[in-house]
């Protein structure tokens, strides 16, 4: 792994975790519909998670779904060239997007990646176990050991 690397070359990338109460697959166009309408169902549910706000995300007035698309085709760019991985959450049939998962570099000289959730309003009782689990997850699956868990 190069300085500049974020995962090592040889490296597969896991692209599911799957436990009793949701999933995480990499995020991408395909959800554009169901993405928007769980996080502009919870702005202010997800502005109250630790770690956030982020930047102005989510925008209080949202997005339109051609904006929102631009962005998961971003965030999928994003996983194709191992930039950053960022998986959406669905509820175990993998019928409904629940939450997000972001994971990327950090610039933290304590923490080798940064991570950051959140979950619809309605689905607030999992906040602490999908990040936790997503933790977990990162440190035994993924080459990282200190991750910056923003707040979690």
């Amino acid at each position: 792994m190069t300085d500049h690397a974020f995962v090592p070359e040889d490296f597969r990338p896991p692209t599911t975790l799957v436990t009793e109460r949701f999933r995480l697959e990499p995020l991408g166009p395909q959800h554009n519909v169901a993405d928007l309408a769980a996080w502009t169902s919870s702005i202010e549910h997800i502005r109250s998670t630790p770690g956030y706000p982020d930047v102005g995300w989510p925008p209080e007035n949202g997005m339109s779904a051609e904006d929102n698309l631009a962005d998961l085709t971003r965030h999928a760019a994003d996983f194709d060239a191992r930039r950053g991985f960022t998986f959406t959450v669905l509820d175990p049939a993998g019928s409904e997007v629940i939450g997000c998962v972001y994971v990327y570099p950090t610039r933290s000289p304590d923490h080798d990646v940064q991570v950051q959730s959140w979950v619809r309003a309605d689905r607030a009782e999992l906040d602490g176990p999908l990040a936790d689990a997503v933790a977990g997850w990162l440190v035994s699956e993924w080459p990282w050991e200190r991750p910056d868990r923003r707040g979690r």
